[in-house]
């Protein structure tokens, strides 16, 4: 090999190590080269809250400032309603915590307080799961509070087991009246190729089962890793 041409490879290679490496389907990704990564600001280590309906089976904790009497704490029974002193029976499945309080205010405002100050809090959450099944290590319901993610579920659950399929991993959920099912490969969400989708409650995760292979059977007849989540929608 002549100097021209080496000093053509080495550029050619110095040019390619301070590109950095490329990240298949992932532009958010930046490459940092040696050394740590940055630390996290503030806002990086705050999950972004994500409104919590209420549904049956929770329990509220009601606080009317100055009135002992309607201050409690109830579960909301299985027709989505709770009973208030006053009030009677109010509707309260899928409103959150602050507008409940301002129905309560609403209600109680002129007639039977003059200014009343009502304050909602969630004291358990029950409604709101999501199921996880198939090849993890504890099947089961989990409560979804805040925001979740698929890793995140499946680590409630104890994590795939030793012979999980990874890449058969399929979260099914309904929105709009129409039912999905969407194909996730793990390797390729802990290899960068995707984001980690987040998760909402009701969804169901089925990781490495014949329910995830039976619904995407010709996808995963020949599939390796799979780089882009897989959507369809159910008949």
């Amino acid at each position: 090999m002549n100097w021209k041409l080496c000093c053509a490879v080495s550029l050619g290679l110095s040019v390619a190590a301070c590109a950095g490496p490329k990240f298949v389907g992932r532009t958010d990704l930046n490459y940092v080269g040696g050394g740590e990564m940055p630390a996290p600001m503030r806002e990086d280590v705050t999950v972004p809250s994500r409104p919590y309906a209420i549904g049956p089976s929770d329990e509220l904790s009601i606080d009317v400032f100055g009135v002992s009497e309607l201050s409690q704490r109830v579960v909301v029974d299985a027709s989505g309603q709770i009973s208030m002193p006053l009030l009677g029976s109010l509707t309260v499945s899928g409103m959150t915590a602050s507008e409940v309080a301002d129905t309560i205010t609403r209600g109680l405002k002129g007639a039977y307080v003059r200014n009343p100050s009502v304050s909602v809090n969630i004291s358990k959450a029950v409604s709101q799961v999501v199921t996880v099944d198939g090849a993890v290590g504890r099947p089961g319901l989990y409560p979804l509070s805040g925001r979740m993610s698929l890793l995140r579920a499946i680590a409630l659950a104890s994590s795939t087991t030793e012979f999980a399929r990874e890449n058969h991993v399929v979260v099914f959920r309904e929105s709009g009246g129409k039912k999905y099912a969407a194909l996730y490969d793990l390797r390729a969400i802990r290899q960068g190729a995707y984001g980690d989708p987040d998760i909402y409650a009701n969804d169901i995760i089925v990781v490495g089962d014949s329910q995830a292979r039976r619904v995407f059977k010709d996808v995963l007849a020949a599939s390796g890793l799979i780089t882009t989540p897989i959507i369809a929608i159910l008949q």
